[in-house]
Parts: structure tokens; C-alpha cells; sequence
């Protein structure tokens, strides 16, 4: 994957256009939220974030982003705002009008133009 292409996917994701970040994913991609969740397969991360996206605003702003010819880094700001009550929210309770603000770093692994691998740790969290 190009660097535009991380841009496109993280624009996609953004406008929570579920196809435009999901076609970047292998059909068996691994994602984990550090130590607190971890998904398995693009489905997978579909149906997390159309959860999410169902109590929170989610926008994540680029920091820094480093492209390689397997992968990519990133450091980014994320801004959480809960626009719907979700005291039972399996990474944090939050309600409407919450807004949390976390940095973090985000290592991609890609194969064959698609992303195999993302950890994602948190660097600060306000």
C-alpha cells in the first residue's frame, strides 16, 4: 500500500464509509487494541465499528505517518465523542457528550496491496 492509499483508508474510515476503509483489509486481517480487545477478520472489524459508530464520533487525525514496502506507522490523534449513552461499552463507559482525546501509535503489516496486521497502543489519553 502507497502512502495515499493509508491516507484514502483513513479518510474512508472517517466518513465511516464502512466499503471504502474495509476493502483495504485481507479477509483475515488481525487487529488489536492493545491489551484491552483484539479482532480477527474484516467482518470482524466491521461489525466493531458499526457498534462504535452507533454511540460515538469517531475522528482520527494524522500525526505522523511513516509508509513502507510492508507496512506502514502511525501516530495519530483520535477524538472520541459519545453521542449516544453507552454505559456498557466493553473498552470504556461513556455517555452523551463524553469526549475523549487519545494518541496513539498504530504499526500496519500489509501483504498483496491489502493490511494483514494492525496493533494499536495508546501513547496518552486526556
Amino acid at each position: 500500500m502507497t502512502e495515499d492509499d493509508f491516507r484514502t483508508y483513513i479518510a474512508a474510515f472517517n466518513a465511516r464509509d464502512f466499503a471504502g476503509f474495509s476493502k483495504y483489509y485481507a479477509d483475515d486481517v488481525e487487529f488489536n487494541l492493545g491489551d484491552r480487545k483484539r479482532i480477527v477478520g474484516a467482518q470482524g472489524i466491521i461489525d466493531f465499528y458499526s457498534g462504535v459508530f452507533e454511540h460515538i464520533a469517531e475522528e482520527l487525525e494524522v500525526l505522523d505517518l511513516i509508509v513502507a514496502a510492508d507496512g506502514a506507522a502511525l501516530h495519530s490523534r483520535t477524538t472520541f465523542t459519545t453521542i449516544k449513552d453507552w454505559p456498557d461499552f466493553e473498552l470504556w463507559s461513556t455517555l452523551k457528550g463524553d469526549v475523549r482525546v487519545v494518541e496513539s501509535i498504530n504499526m500496519y503489516r500489509t501483504a498483496n496491496g491489502r493490511i494483514v496486521k494492525i496493533l494499536s497502543g495508546r501513547y496518552s489519553s486526556k
